[in-house]
């Protein structure tokens, strides 16, 4: 009786933190490796997220915010098995589906200048116009891409020195749409 009341109780906590972790995910815009360190800083501010790389519009369900985490890799792409194109649609896609579900959408760029480029350009463009606010590492935006590209002018730019030093806005951007830390 009493193993059957632990198991009850292991799989309520289970299900209660798979209810959880669905307030938030995130995917690579670009098919960069940058997904997996906004995934890091999120566990460090104990925001259980799940990083879909290939995130589609079918796959949202009832989060209240999607991070974008935008850098573009060929490697990446090639990995992947997709092109620029192929993920440019994708993407639109996406945050189309999840504007329409409500779904705030957090923009990240954490690579720097030294992550910008014809590429990852390309992903910015296509991704910025849909963002509800940004967190950007310094020297990603020294051209004002993004600040060019965003749908209003009351869209928040937050910006940090480094990726560790993400973790504060994204912390306080989440609690305040409500993906509080658990």
């Amino acid at each position: 009786m009493k193993k059957i009341i632990l198991t009850g109780i292991a799989l309520l906590l289970l299900f209660a933190g798979a209810a959880l972790a669905a307030d938030v995910v995130l995917t690579s815009v670009g098919q960069s490796p940058d997904s997996m360190m906004v995934r890091v800083v999120l566990r460090k501010v104990k925001i259980d997220a799940e990083n879909v790389p290939l995130l589609k519009a079918e796959d949202l369900k009832d989060q209240k915010v999607l991070v974008a985490v935008v850098g573009g890799s060929s490697k990446g792409l090639g990995a992947a098995g997709i092109n620029k194109d192929q993920e440019v649609e994708r993407v639109v896609s996406l945050l189309k589906a999840a504007t329409d579900k409500g779904i705030k959408i957090l923009v990240m760029h954490i690579g720097g200048e030294g992550r910008r480029g014809t590429l990852s350009d390309a992903f910015i463009e296509a991704t910025a116009p849909w963002g509800e606010r940004f967190i950007i590492v310094d020297g990603g935006n020294t051209d004002g891409i993004f600040d060019r590209l965003k749908k209003s002018p009351d869209v928040k730019i937050l910006t940090a020195p480094t990726v560790t030093e993400t973790a504060e806005p994204l912390k306080s951007t989440l609690s305040e749409w409500g993906a509080a830390a658990q």
